[in-house]
């Protein structure tokens, strides 16, 4: 979080956008952090963080999307993926697109596998955008604010760690002396 940290107090907004497309969940928290500490605009800073998040799951749908065959072809054993099972994931997204989608930006265990699915399924990239766009609203929110209430106990734990580090330091080389 480190560098993060720095890379966002030295070129704010510059940065901001192309580390949320990144990783988005640490960026946004240290965004929160940071904008309680008056060095970003809370404001300012939600709402680069939910369209870089919302461009970086784009990506993961034009992955899928212009990667369809290639993808299938080379990767998609591993997920028991075959051309054709395409069909029954393209009558899954049309029948259930917004719930799946949802579910899978509210969970980061399968969040990019549907994003990029949905892409393979070659769903309508409007609704595509829409139904990715509502759940990231409330979840970077409440990311931002996590790192804007409990930011300062991160200096705190990070103070911890540092006297952790030190003590054992101190304390494995006095077992080493003896």
């Amino acid at each position: 979080m480190d560098p993060i940290i720095t890379l966002l107090l030295q070129y704010n907004y510059l940065i901001l956008f192309p580390l949320a497309v990144i990783e988005g969940p640490i960026v946004a928290m240290a965004s929160g952090f940071l904008a309680s500490l008056g060095h970003l605009n809370f404001l300012i800073a939600y709402v680069v963080i939910v369209v870089a998040d919302v461009a970086g799951d784009c990506i993961y749908y034009a992955l899928g999307y212009f990667g369809r065959e290639k993808l299938i072809k080379r990767w998609g054993h591993y997920f028991g993926i075959t051309i054709d099972k395409v069909s029954k994931m393209e009558t899954h997204f049309e029948n259930h697109s917004g719930k799946t989608l949802v579910i899978g930006k509210l969970t980061h265990a399968i969040g990019i596998l549907v994003l990029v699915t949905a892409g393979i399924a070659k769903m309508p990239f409007r609704k595509f955008v829409w139904y990715n766009f509502l759940p990231t609203l409330p979840k970077s929110l409440i990311l931002i604010l996590i790192g804007y209430y409990l930011g300062e106990s991160y200096v705190k734990i990070n103070t911890y760690i540092d006297y952790t580090v030190i003590g054992t330091i101190s304390l494995l080389g006095l077992f080493i002396a003896i």
